[in-house]
Formats: C-alpha cells, structure tokens, sequence
C-alpha cells in the first residue's frame, strides 16, 4: 500500500510542476509574440526592443544560484509556489506599462519571480525518484518548456488580436495566480521528508565543492552555449517570420508551435537516450547533437523557401533540445537530492544567462546590419560551436551506487 501510495505521490508532483513550468513558458512567450505591437506603441527599435526581452534573463538568470540554494534550504515546494505566484503578478502587471523604462522595470521584478521556479521544480523532481529514473524524470519534466512554447501561440496570438497586447497579459497573469491557489491546496498535504533525505542520502559533495567542480562549469558552458540558440530563436522568431518572411500572426500562431513540439520530444528522449546508449560516453551524445544543431541552424540561413525554414528550425530545435536534456540527465545522474538544487541553479545560470545575452546581441547585430539577420544566424552557429568544443573536453561520470531514497516514497499526510 505505502508503495502505491509513493508510486501515485511522485506522478502527482511531475504533473503538478510540469503543469507550472508549461505556465510558466506561456507567460514569458508572450513578450515575444507582443513585442511587434509592443515596439509600435513605444516607438522601439530593434536594440531596445532586445532590451526588453534579455532584461527578464539577466534578473532571472541572477535568480538560478540563491532560488537552488532557497529551495535546498526551505524545500522545493514552497519555493516554487512563491515563484508561481510573483510571476503571475508581474505578468499581470505587464500589460500596465506607460514607457519603457517602466517595461524595463517590470519585466526585471518578473525574471527575479520566475527565477526560482526552475531549480526549485527540478529539486522536486530529483527528490520523489529514485536514482535509477531521476535522469529520465528530469529531461521529461523539462519537455514542460516547449510544451508551454508550443501551446503560448495558440493562446496568446488570438488574445492578442482580440482584447490587444496589454489585455492579454492581464488575462494570463489571473489564471497563473488561480493555478498557485491551486497548487497551495493540493500539495499542502505533502510533508517534505528533507531531514530524512539529508540523513539517508547524505551528499558526496559540499556546497563550495560544488562550486569548485570542474564537470559543473563546463556543463555550465555547454548549457551557455546551447541556450543562446534557445534564447536567441525563441526571442526573434517570431519578429524574423514577420519582417522578413512576410508570415502574418494568425499563420505564426500554426507555425511556431511545430519546433517546440519537436523539441518537447528530444527534451523527453535525452535522458532515455543517455541512460540507455551513453552511460560513461555523455560526451559523445552532447557533442553530436551540438554540431548537427550548428549544421542545421546554417541550413535554416539559407533556406530560400518558407516550407524549408520551418523544416530546419523543427530539426534544429529537436537536436538542441536533446543537448540540453542530456546536460540535466548527467547531472541528475551524479547529483544526490539535498544538493541538487544548489547544482541545477548553477548550471542554469549559464543557461539564463544566454538569456540575457542573446536577445540583445541580435537586436544590436540587426540594428547594425540595417534590418538584415545574416550576423545573427552566424552568432547562434558561434555559440552552439562553443558547446561542441567543450563537450569534448568532458570527462567521464563514474557510476554510483543507488542510494537509499526515502524520497521516492514520500510520507503523505492522513
């Protein structure tokens, strides 16, 4: 019984923090899909418009280190509530703007809210599975990102057209602070077996161990480098097939959901992928997934056609995604529980950081580049080309012995 109890507590936890990361990614899309509207109302240019996507990456990524460390500290669960609910707030607030430096502001207060919501979700995750599905758990919670992004369009763009952009987000800010209403009242019941979890599974690593770990900054690098193709595409898409492809709104609603639903699914095959072929070889996987990323992203440049821009960004969203799964599955794969947050965090700023980088450098390069997008597309090759280098430099994860986990059957209250 108490087995069937912790079997339906741990799917109940994936649900409900995958439910919240997916609200998560519809909120922060929004900014892109508005930002046409956004820069026509505020008279913005391309830089400025950048401006107002990475300013959310930089207070977000500032979030990754001290939002692991909160939710190692005080739990993952109240972590993440507290994420849920300032984010809807301040999405909400959003669509209140009067200038861009009170957008600028804004969206600085809505990164600091999101930003603790990854590492805290990820913990919750690592804390309900055991060390032999933790991997697989991981990168299928993660697939939460993109199924966000691919839904955001279908939601967003119709609210858009309808109510306008200011409306829209007053809209998505309710229903993320009714989720959090939500997601009090059905996970209070679940006590959080921390001190157990510390006592049984005690870490093979300190804190300032962890920061000194050579694996942990060259995932940190990879996650960079990866994660400014992730940034950069997921912020400029859409403006891209606007201006430059001639796609209107209503076809970007249909069009940019297809590479995140592609990138859902690597996300989801990464652990399984490196669990089941690249135990001790995860170099080799990150390492070829990353040069057929850049390969594809050069063949999404030089597509002449629509059809075969959306083919190759599918493509390029697939392979991308299962790189940065796979970095989560390696660290879920050596990382106990009581530290995982603090580690995620850490190698997530790297990711966030990309972030923030990533927007505004292609603002500044099609601003530079009078409107053309070529530099661009050349920085996001430069950037996954980064990840490849350093992914060969990885070595080798000894395996371990699968610890005592008090966690994958976690005590339900009565």
């Amino acid at each position: 019984m108490s087995t069937l109890k912790g079997v339906r507590s741990k799917y109940f936890v994936f649900t409900l923090v995958y439910i919240g990361y997916c609200i998560c990614y519809i909120d922060r899309a929004a900014i892109s899909l508005a930002l046409t509207y956004i820069g026509a109302e505020f008279s913005l240019d391309a830089t400025q418009l950048g401006l107002v996507v990475s300013v959310f990456f930089f207070s977000y990524a500032l979030m990754q280190i001290p939002g692991g460390w909160l939710a190692d500290r005080f739990g993952s669960n109240i972590v993440a509530l507290i994420a849920i609910l300032l984010w809807s707030i301040f999405t909400a607030m959003t669509g209140m703007a009067w200038s861009l430096v009170s957008l600028l502001f804004i969206r600085i207060l809505f990164g600091i809210g999101e930003g603790a919501y990854p590492t805290a979700s990820l913990k919750a995750v690592s804390e309900v599975f055991p060390q032999s599905q933790r991997p697989k758990a991981v990168t299928g919670m993660l697939s939460s990102n993109y199924v966000g992004s691919a839904i955001a369009p279908l939601i967003i763009a119709p609210l858009i057209l309808a109510v306008g952009w200011r409306s829209t987000f007053y809209i998505i800010g309710v229903i993320g602070i009714v989720f959090a209403v939500f997601y009090f009242f059905w996970l209070r019941p679940m006590k959080q077996t921390t001190a157990a979890v510390q006592a049984k599974t005690k870490s093979s690593i300190s804190y300032k161990e962890l920061l000194k770990s050579t694996i942990i900054w060259q995932l940190v690098i990879i996650c960079f480098g990866v994660s400014i193709v992730n940034k950069g595409l997921d912020s400029w898409m859409p403006t891209y097939l606007l201006n430059v492809r001639g796609v209107d709104l209503k076809a970007i609603s249909i069009l940019v959901p297809l590479p995140f639903i592609a990138a859902g699914l690597g996300a989801a095959l990464s652990g399984w992928l490196m669990m089941k072929f690249f135990q001790q070889k995860e170099k080799y996987l990150l390492s070829i997934v990353s040069i057929l990323t850049a390969v594809l992203i050069y063949g999404m440049y030089s597509s002449k056609t629509l059809t075969s821009v959306i083919i190759f960004q599918i493509l390029v969203y697939f392979f991308k995604s299962i790189a940065f799964g796979s970095i989560f599955a390696l660290l879920a794969s050596f990382i106990l529980p009581d530290k995982f947050g603090s580690a995620s965090g850490i190698v997530n700023f790297g990711g966030q950081i990309a972030g923030f980088v990533a927007p505004l450098a292609i603002g500044f390069l099609i601003d530079l580049f009078n409107g053309s997008y070529n530099a661009a597309f050349i920085f996001l090759i430069a950037a996954v080309a980064l990840s490849f280098i350093v992914s060969l430099t990885l070595r080798a994860v000894p395996k371990r012995k699968e610890e005592e986990d008090v966690t994958a059957n976690p005590t339900i209250a009565q």
